[in-house]
């Protein structure tokens, strides 16, 4: 099987375990009934805009032209950094996405990736953005009813737990013994008065199973700006990672707009 176009980063149906679609030109793959396949990338040397489409040589904040990077309110500093956000003053590239994006209940969460973390994301995004990370577990903190609320909470917990994944760290991880409701009462103690208001009540702890299985001690990436063509015998999905048997992985998300062809045996 042979298909050819524009890669975006892949869907996500979360079941047990997650169920992942790989868009690429007008062909939507189930990636899950291609663990034990062999897989051919071929890079076109072309990339696309994922928003307008443009032919650009670099991709900008995963798969935008340089235009659409500094004009779009997707790609907005407060995207980036939710406590900058200012959509809450009537300051945004644009007032109609930001309410229907920014100025909407977000969830500041607690997860474990490659380690406990802290992150931010739209209430319509869980448990979406928790399978994007490649959590393995993740808890509500807080909801807020604005985007610039929620990144004050995030700033004020990163100095006490991070805020970052550790890409090879998360893929190499196996299970965790860190108890998220006990890490979510210790940092909730650290709240001043106007957000501990915020605190979410829901300690449902969500787990999060991933297709395939794999026992890397060590494991590297492969991307299309360093190798026109990757090959590998696919045998596990996690986050955005398609994940080989030959001992590498390669992140979809980060190709978003790159012009493939796909080789399947």
């Amino acid at each position: 099987m042979q298909y050819t176009g524009n890669i975006l980063k892949m869907d996500t149906d979360f079941a047990k375990p997650v169920q992942y679609y790989l868009h690429i030109g007008q062909e939507k793959i189930h990636m899950n009934e291609l663990i034990g396949r062999k897989i051919h990338f071929k890079f076109l040397n072309e990339i696309n805009c994922i928003a307008c489409g443009a032919k650009t040589n670099k991709s900008f904040h995963q798969g935008y032209c340089y235009t659409c990077f500094t004009s779009l309110p997707q790609t907005d500093v407060g995207v980036l950094h939710p406590e900058k956000d200012r959509s809450h003053e009537g300051i945004s590239r644009d007032m109609e996405w930001a309410k229907q994006n920014s100025l909407v209940d977000h969830y500041v969460y607690l997860a474990i990736t490659s380690n406990l973390k802290v992150g931010v994301t739209k209430a319509r995004q869980v448990p979406t953005r928790w399978i994007d990370q490649g959590a393995s577990k993740a808890i509500r903190f807080a909801k807020t009813p604005y985007r610039k609320l929620a990144g004050d909470i995030e700033v004020l917990l990163k100095d006490h737990v991070s805020d970052k994944t550790q890409w090879k760290q998360m893929l190499l991880s196996g299970p965790s013994d860190i108890n998220l409701k006990s890490e979510k009462k210790r940092l909730a103690a650290l709240l001043p008065e106007e957000l501990s208001q915020y605190l979410s009540i829901d300690n449902r702890i969500t787990e999060i199973m991933y297709p395939g299985t794999y026992d890397f001690s060590k494991i590297y990436q492969q991307h299309f700006d360093d190798s026109e063509e990757i090959s590998g015998d696919l045998i596990a999905i996690r986050g955005q990672y398609l994940i080989f048997r030959q001992g590498f992985a390669t992140n979809i998300r980060r190709h978003n707009g790159y012009k493939i062809e796909m080789n399947i045996s």
